[in-house]
């Protein structure tokens, strides 16, 4: 699986980086893997998927170089067959490489390569197709001009194979995989448990440490102008006086029972 995915990437340290990745993530999901139809394709796809992400092209300069380490040996010098190929597969966009690496790489069928890189039948039949006329375009000492289809598959299946074959790589031992596996899985556990509890400790420092209430602050005193020494003396109070008519005022005035005489000029 790391020569696969040097094939896909042509960079010795993303390969291995990616299968070790997938294996961390199959372990964690295991149960999920494990009732998997194909649980070696879900592996592998895992690895293709992060060693082709999208992201690593939109930050080329963001990229490692690609010295040999440790537990990556520097790869022997290819000869000029293998590293014109390796050229040619490396300039095909990353869904047609794909594609030509599950097909005529691995030998898996159309239904197969389709399901496995997310596509139709005939979406991964056409971009394998269209890598096929590339390389022979690329590279005509193949001899894949005029060859029918599944001869063009036969040789590319040889050379791709000896392409794979002379990029030596030398993976980590089962069992560290699987313990960086569990080391990390414990780390992500305790990550996801930590974090809510740090957020509450937070929130209760907060409580202990914030004031009873809210007391605003004083307001500046504003001086109020003094009332006049001379007092106003307020008008007097004008009583209203209800004026009667005149022969109602004569008969409130006249005793009982007298008449009135008439006026006599």
């Amino acid at each position: 699986m790391t020569q696969q995915a040097l094939v896909l990437t042509g960079r010795a340290r993303l390969a291995r980086r990616a299968v070790e990745r997938a294996f961390r993530t199959a372990w964690q999901r295991w149960p999920e893997v494990a009732a998997a139809p194909d649980p070696v394709g879900w592996v592998r796809a895992a690895a293709h998927d992060y060693a082709l992400a999208p992201w690593r092209r939109l930050f080329p300069g963001l990229r490692p170089a690609e010295r040999p380490g440790p537990g990556t040996p520097a790869p022997p010098p290819a000869s000029p067959g293998d590293h014109s190929l390796l050229v040619a597969v490396l300039a095909l966009p990353a869904p047609y490489r794909r594609a030509l690496l599950l097909h005529d790489g691995l030998g898996l069928g159309l239904h197969e390569t389709a399901v496995e890189v997310e596509a139709s039948t005939p979406a991964a039949t056409g971009r394998l197709a269209h890598a096929r006329e590339w390389l022979a375009e690329r590279l005509p000492e193949l001899g894949l001009a005029g060859l029918p289809p599944d001869r063009q598959g036969a040789v590319l299946h040889a050379r791709l194979g000896a392409l794979a074959a002379s990029r030596p790589v030398a993976p980590p031992p089962a069992r560290e995989v699987r313990a960086d596996a569990e080391r990390w899985t414990r780390l992500t556990t305790r990550a996801g448990f930590g974090a809510p509890g740090l957020l509450a400790a937070t929130a209760l420092a907060v409580t202990l440490t914030a004031p009873d209430g809210h007391h605003p602050p004083p307001r500046p005193a504003v001086a109020i102008p003094s009332a006049p020494s001379a007092r106003v003396a307020a008008p007097p109070a004008v009583r209203q006086v209800r004026r009667v008519p005149h022969h109602r005022a004569a008969r409130r005035t006249a005793a009982p029972g007298a008449r009135l005489a008439p006026d006599v000029q």
